[in-house]
């Protein structure tokens, strides 16, 4: 694992900062983007709240490059990609003209800022500045708000939690972030900056790794049911059988990774629901 440093000017158009939050979840930390060319740029993410390290380093980038930071871009909700706004917004000189912008939530109230109104996002919006040109996708599962971004002149893609540099990512509704996962593989993107960990450089092999992990967990699911197809099974009853190789200690988090798949199965209807039991669906056995 290669180590991330605090600035890395990866490209004339694109520098990239790390937020200085390393975790089990965030491994070396959120990396934020400053994109663009020109005087005006825009800002990927913000890190996590509390944090002057991070906001250090920020500082230290605009009075370098002699930058204003035009529009502030989050990808979604979790803590560690939005707690550093209002912090930004404290640091920067054109606090009450820099717009901040994140698609709304369907499951919960928006986060509120102390510094700036949030404005909303939209699925296909395009930014264009100075160097780049930038569309917003929606690709819910990991959040129901969450978005990657394409940068069109080179075709990279900004994939926040959607796809991390190293390990797999975790996700609210697996439905929708097998859907998302898709999205992102017919775009084709060249390159994927992700919002932890290093470069994807092979992205097409590497989308391709993270939807064949999903596919071989449900095939062994759905093995479990087909054995025994008038049989009903509990989360719990599943992971005994599919994760033989795993401490049992670790059971609890497999069982919780289970049931996604079992509600993304129910959607699909290739399974029914009764209380806590799950049983295959006739056809499903066809």
């Amino acid at each position: 694992m290669a180590t991330i440093p605090p600035v890395t000017k990866i490209s004339s158009r694109l520098i990239r900062i790390l937020g200085c939050n390393p975790g089990s979840m965030t491994l070396q930390g959120t990396n934020t983007y400053i994109i663009g060319s020109g005087k005006r740029r825009i800002l990927l993410d913000t890190g996590d709240e509390n944090v002057p390290e991070f906001i250090g380093h920020l500082k230290q980038v605009i009075s370098d490059e002699k930058i204003l930071i035009n529009d502030i871009i989050i990808s979604h909700w979790h803590h560690d990609h939005i707690g550093g706004v209002d912090e930004v917004l404290d640091v920067i000189e054109n606090k009450d003209s820099c717009k901040v912008w994140k698609y709304r939530r369907s499951d919960a109230p928006e986060t509120t800022l102390k510094n700036a109104r949030i404005l909303e996002l939209k699925h296909g919006q395009k930014f264009n500045i100075e160097g780049a040109t930038l569309e917003v996708i929606h690709t819910p599962g990991h959040t129901t708000d969450h978005i990657v971004l394409v940068l069109h002149e080179d075709n990279s893609l900004f994939s926040a939690d959607c796809i991390l540099g190293e390990g797999t990512t975790v996700f609210e509704d697996l439905y929708e972030y097998m859907k998302s996962l898709h999205i992102i593989q017919d775009a084709k993107p060249t390159v994927i900056y992700p919002g932890h960990g290093n470069i994807i450089f092979d992205p097409v092999e590497r989308i391709a790794q993270y939807i064949s992990h999903r596919n071989q967990r449900e095939a062994q699911i759905m093995s479990v049911f087909e054995k025994q197809p008038s049989a009903t099974f509990d989360e719990m009853d599943i992971v005994k059988q599919i994760y033989k190789d795993t401490p049992e200690h670790l059971w609890k988090a497999a069982a919780y990774n289970v049931n996604h798949h079992l509600q993304k199965l129910l959607v699909e209807k290739k399974i029914t629901e009764d209380g806590t039991r799950w049983k295959l669906k006739p056809q499903a056995s066809l």
